[in-house]
């Protein structure tokens, strides 16, 4: 063998060299890579972690608040409110009803005709209204102005079917789901705008004069009976359907929760105590706060950058707001420290609540083979091409970790509120059933987190109360909800009753 071909042989074998040491070299690059990616993720779960012993620390934490923002105002993260519901309705109430449901960029307005025990609900009908944008943010006159001509137009539309009793007002439930001050079950004053609104002359003033002040001026003969938030909606909606629920939770953008409390054990409540001996509580748990809560440098990170740092945390973890964003968080971490989805981060990735809840549910709930649904939200949403099963299954495990921690701390809320009725034991020889009504698009869409926190429901109250305890979907509060609300606190209620 000639010195050429030896030399050529010789540069070959270290081209060859050279090459699998490259290949060694990223091998060893990725696979350092993906184990980075990996720590991450199993950091957050852990810190992400809800064994029983700790959901139970919370659901302790939970009632020692409620007792707390009962006995005083401004005691406890819970506000506790006192709603003035306690009527809610029993299924006998008969007549036209309205209602009005005002919570963000459209309303709804709402009637239905009720046949008291035997017929129940029987017609309704509801129309949608948008808001123009100029008038979320000009002036109180002109915005109540709009919705009192919107009920004008939708009652002149009263067909075949509702039945308006001769010489009596139309009665009407106002839904209002913006913080408030309630004075009275039909007055309450506005504590601030929220999702986009900002009208100054509305706030500390009374809702339901300066819906009334429109309303009468176009001559329309309707007077609200009842000043309601969506939970509590959903609890009359749900009472009406069955006498057992004694509470309601809505766990959809927000969440929240409103309970059937003995009007005697409100300490902060000083005025006559109802004939019914019961108050609703609208707890505004979405402000729940314990150092039992799993939080993570993500759910901190969010919190600071939120309109609102320091509150809301129990929903910063808990609802579909946030989620989706939590997921997106872990992302742009592995991203940016393990180079997760290549050498660079992609830009998407950092746009705050890019990811939606919604699109976390769907990429949670892939069951093809090659997991389609998340390479394809990932490249929609997020511009990131190109990603292998194993990353796609990564996505699905952290969408998993997010949602199971929010279900089982749901849950927690939950036996909280039980046991500050006393629900969670079944006392001998009693056989009463318990029902807690449920609404929101969380719970409603996303069949991982619904289930997950059904059996963590079941888990902590044991076999035994558990047959006791139910939890019912119950639709629509905000609007059947508030019309219920008006009929069982008619004005003419006392007039049939004599």
């Amino acid at each position: 063998m000639g010195k050429v071909a030896v030399g050529a042989a010789v540069v070959c074998a270290a081209a060859v060299c050279a090459a699998a040491a490259l290949v060694v070299r990223h091998r060893m690059k990725c696979s350092g890579r993906w184990a980075r990616a990996m720590a991450i993720l199993r950091e957050f779960e852990d810190k992400c972690g809800t064994p029983i012993g700790k959901l139970r620390q919370v659901a302790d934490a939970m009632t020692v608040e409620m007792h707390a923002g009962l006995a005083s105002e401004g005691g406890s993260k819970l506000k506790m409110l006192i709603s003035y519901v306690d009527n809610l309705p029993t299924g006998d109430e008969q007549g036209l009803f309205y209602a009005l449901d005002l919570g963000g960029t459209n309303f709804r307005v709402i009637r239905v005709q009720l046949g008291g025990k035997e017929k129940r609900v029987v017609k309704q009908e509801f129309d949608e209204v948008s808001i123009p944008p100029n008038l979320m943010t000009g002036t109180s006159e002109a915005l109540f102005d709009f919705i009192a001509e919107a009920l004008a137009k939708f009652v002149a539309t009263e067909g075949e079917g509702f039945h308006p009793a001769p010489g009596r007002q139309r009665e009407l439930g106002f839904t209002f789901s913006f913080p408030v001050w309630q004075t009275s079950i039909a007055s309450g004053t506005l504590i601030k705008w929220t999702k986009g609104f900002n009208i100054e002359d509305a706030v500390e003033q009374d809702v339901v004069g300066e819906l009334t002040k429109s309303v009468e001026k176009i001559g329309l003969d309707m007077r609200v009976t009842a000043l309601v938030n969506d939970t509590i909606g959903t609890l009359a909606g749900g009472r009406y359907h069955n006498q057992d629920v004694i509470a309601a939770v809505i766990l959809g953008t927000g969440t929240n929760a409103a309970y059937v409390e003995r009007a005697h054990a409100i300490p902060k409540w000083h005025g006559l105590l109802p004939k019914s001996g019961e108050m609703v509580i609208n707890m505004e748990w979405g402000n729940f706060r314990s150092s039992h809560l799993p939080l993570t440098e993500y759910d901190q990170a969010l919190d600071a950058e939120s309109l609102n740092p320091g509150d809301q945390i129990f929903e910063k973890i808990i609802s579909g707001m946030y989620l989706g964003d939590i997921v997106r968080r872990v992302l742009c971490k592995m991203a940016e420290e393990a180079s997760f989805f290549g050498d660079v981060v992609p830009p998407k990735l950092k746009v705050p609540f890019i990811l939606r809840t919604p699109d976390m549910s769907a990429m949670h709930h892939d069951t093809s083979p090659d997991l389609r649904v998340v390479g394809s939200k990932l490249k929609d949403i997020l511009e990131i091409s190109n990603t292998s099963l194993k990353m796609r299954k990564v996505v699905v495990a952290l969408c998993d970790i997010v949602a199971t921690r929010g279900a089982r701390l749901s849950a927690a809320g939950i036996m909280g509120v039980l046991k500050k009725l006393g629900r969670d034991t079944v006392k001998e020889g009693e056989k009463q059933k318990s029902v807690v009504a449920l609404d929101g698009g969380l719970y409603e869409h996303y069949t991982e987190f619904r289930t997950s926190m059904e059996s963590t429901l079941k888990e902590l109250l044991g076999d035994e109360v558990a047959e006791h305890i139910s939890v019912e979907h119950s639709n629509d509060g905000s609007g059947i909800g508030a019309a219920l609300l008006a009929a069982s606190h008619s004005q003419y209620l006392e007039v049939e009753e004599s």
